[in-house]
C-alpha cells in the first residue's frame, strides 16, 4: 500500500463539461502525489471511447446504443446550454482562448500521470460496448474494483 493519499472519482456523466471537471480534479490530485482512480460507468464511459469506429460484432440494441452515444471525449455534449452542439463549440473556443487543455488532452495527461482509468464492465455489457472500442491501456472491473479503490480513499467524488 502506498503512503500517498488516495482520490477516487466515479464518472457517471457523459457531459463534456462534467467529464472535463473530473479530469481536471484527477490531474490536479495526481500532481499532488495522490493515487487517483476514475471509475467510468454508464455515460461516463464515452470519455474512454475511441474516436474512430471499430468493427465489432454487435446485436441490434448494442448497435443502436453505439450510434446514439458520442464516440470519444471530444464528441461529448454540454450539460447545460448545449444548443444542438453550439454550446460545445463555444466552450472549446473558450478553453483554447485561455490555453487550457481540452478533454481529450486531459485524458492523455491523466494516463501519463498514471491515473487509473477503470471501465465498468457491467455497464459495458448493458450498453454493448466492447473493449476494442475503448482506449488502450485502461483497466476493466465492476463495482468491487471501485469499492476496492475507494475504501481506503481520502477523497471520493461522484460526477
Amino acid at each position: 500500500m502506498s503512503d500517498n493519499k488516495k482520490t477516487t472519482i466515479v464518472l457517471f456523466s457523459g457531459d463534456y463539461d462534467k467529464a472535463m471537471a473530473a479530469y481536471i480534479i484527477a490531474n490536479g490530485a495526481a500532481a499532488y502525489d495522490h493515487d487517483v482512480t476514475i471509475f467510468h460507468t454508464f455515460w461516463g464511459l464515452n470519455a474512454l471511447r475511441k474516436d474512430a469506429q471499430v468493427p465489432v460484432k454487435k446485436g441490434l440494441m448494442e448497435k443502436l446504443f453505439g450510434k446514439m452515444m458520442p464516440r470519444g471525449a471530444d464528441k461529448m455534449g454540454l450539460s447545460k446550454m448545449n444548443y444542438l452542439g453550439m454550446g460545445q463549440k463555444m466552450i472549446k473556443s473558450v478553453v483554447k482562448k485561455h490555453n487550457a487543455l481540452p478533454l481529450p488532452q486531459l485524458v492523455e495527461m491523466a494516463q501519463e500521470q498514471d491515473v487509473k482509468l477503470i471501465a465498468c464492465t457491467m455497464t459495458m455489457d448493458l450498453l454493448g460496448l466492447k473493449k476494442e472500442e475503448l482506449l488502450d491501456e485502461i483497466e476493466y472491473g465492476g463495482v468491487a474494483a471501485y469499492i476496492g479503490e475507494a475504501e481506503n480513499g481520502n477523497v471520493s467524488l461522484f460526477i
